[in-house]
């Protein structure tokens, strides 16, 4: 699945959500909306909170998994709590 383009692909300037469509009935909305902040996130990232979700936020489950040590785990979490952070300080 392709993930939604976050940057303008010409002048690297944030893309925002400018109408939605109805598949059903064909109803649309426009406006201009931020996007979720977890769509800002990559598509790793996007994974690594799935991950984190499925396994009930416990990184040592996280780290098992994925075969890596808890501190590299939880550094990444802390990595993705500062990229949300820093998203959400920097909205107009």
């Amino acid at each position: 699945m392709l993930k939604l383009p976050t940057v303008c692909p010409s002048c690297d300037a944030d893309l925002r959500v400018a109408k939605l469509q109805c598949l059903s009935c064909g109803t649309e909305v426009s406006g201009t909306y931020d996007l979720p902040p977890l769509m800002l996130l990559d598509r790793e990232e996007q994974e690594f909170v799935l991950r984190f979700l499925e396994n009930s936020g416990s990184l040592k489950e996280m780290a098992n998994q994925m075969g890596k040590s808890y501190p590299t785990v939880r550094n990444k979490l802390d990595d993705l709590i500062a990229k949300l952070k820093q998203h959400q300080s920097g909205k107009t």
